[in-house]
């Protein structure tokens, strides 16, 4: 590991200001934000994150779970996973966040991991986590070598020819489906940007993984309350039972009423570069019979635009299944 500076904001102005100073965008920054670090220190002793100086924003105003005016749930930053997983408001409202949460890593990394820190997780790849191998993502210009070699967990939705790499988080997929919106401060500035746009495809530019730029903090996450009819599933599908990324996954936030699909929220994880909103299949849902013959044209749409790899052409069938399974779970048509 390189020797870097350390600072604890004190603010979040301060923090900005110091993260401003890097004058490179993205990923490779010489300055990170770090608060949980279960995802950074571990780049950071392979050497694919090098950055010169860490800032610290574990004291910045950012850790709690709350309802706005205008009965949207607000969540801080820095709230911690589990914390997350188990509120109330989300437990109540949101069942399809707190089944997603509490799919993915471990107890333990749930308890320290922050939903900031979920919502710009970086990819499992082994080459990108592999510096003695060439990776579009870590060093642009180097190469794809996963797109001939070992791909079998990569993406086969939205992947370009410098990059398959998925995106990991399980938050991400479920947050995705319930519409959430990413609040930023910039240097100067504050915005809020649809989840659905804030994760980037690599296109030709893999290492832009985001629409943040030098400077910008994610200060919380908004999402809307689902109409009091909907019923919400996250299914995660795995090599083993725990502490495993997906191979496919699906989160389903869908309105029934009169054995119709009134309105459905698709998202998939493990297929694709980004958190995969399926909206062709939405549009095939809505309005349809709850039955399995339009749950499963549905799931045919959302992959009807898959790329496979050499070595991953089962996630089509896979995420087909997965999809059509947790369609069914939200429709009561077999148990969750």
């Amino acid at each position: 590991m390189d020797i870097f500076d350390y600072t604890k904001a004190e603010s979040p102005q301060r923090a900005i200001e110091l993260a401003a100073q890097s004058n490179t965008a993205q990923q490779g920054a010489s300055v990170r934000f770090i608060a949980g670090g279960t995802t950074l220190f571990d780049l950071m002793k392979l050497s694919v994150e090098r950055p010169q100086h860490l800032v610290d924003i574990n004291d910045l105003p950012f850790s709690g779970v709350e309802r706005t005016s205008n009965s949207e749930m607000k969540i801080g930053a820095l709230v911690r996973n589990s914390d997350l997983a188990h509120h109330p408001i989300v437990t109540e409202h949101y069942p399809v966040l707190s089944q997603a949460l509490l799919s993915g890593a471990s107890a333990q990394l749930r308890n320290m991991a922050t939903v900031g820190g979920n919502l710009l997780q970086r990819t499992r790849c082994i080459y990108f986590r592999n510096t003695a191998m060439p990776c579009n993502k870590r060093d642009p210009g180097s190469g794809c070598p996963a797109i001939t070699g070992d791909n079998r967990t990569l993406a086969i939705l939205g992947g370009s020819q410098h990059c398959i790499a998925t995106n990991p988080s399980d938050m991400n997929v479920a947050l995705v489906a319930l519409e959430a919106r990413v609040h930023i401060k910039g240097d100067g500035a504050e915005r809020s940007v649809p989840i659905g746009d804030f994760h980037l495809l690599p296109g030709d530019t893999p290492q832009v993984e985001t629409v943040l730029v030098p400077g910008d903090l994610v200060t919380h996450i908004t999402v809307p309350t689902p109409r009091r009819r909907t019923k919400q599933v996250y299914l995660k599908l795995r090599d083993r039972a725990s502490y495993e990324f997906a191979l496919s996954s699906a989160a389903v936030v869908a309105e029934i009423a009169d054995g119709h699909f009134r309105e459905v929220r698709l998202a998939m994880g493990g297929v694709g570069t980004k958190p995969w909103r399926a909206v062709e299949a939405e549009a095939a849902l809505s309005g349809a019979p709850v039955n399995n013959q339009s749950i499963e044209k549905a799931a045919r749409i959302a992959l009807a635009q898959a790329r496979p790899q050499s070595g991953n052409g089962f996630k089509v069938e896979l995420a087909q299944r997965c999809v059509a399974h947790a369609l069914r779970q939200a429709s009561g048509l077999v148990k969750a």
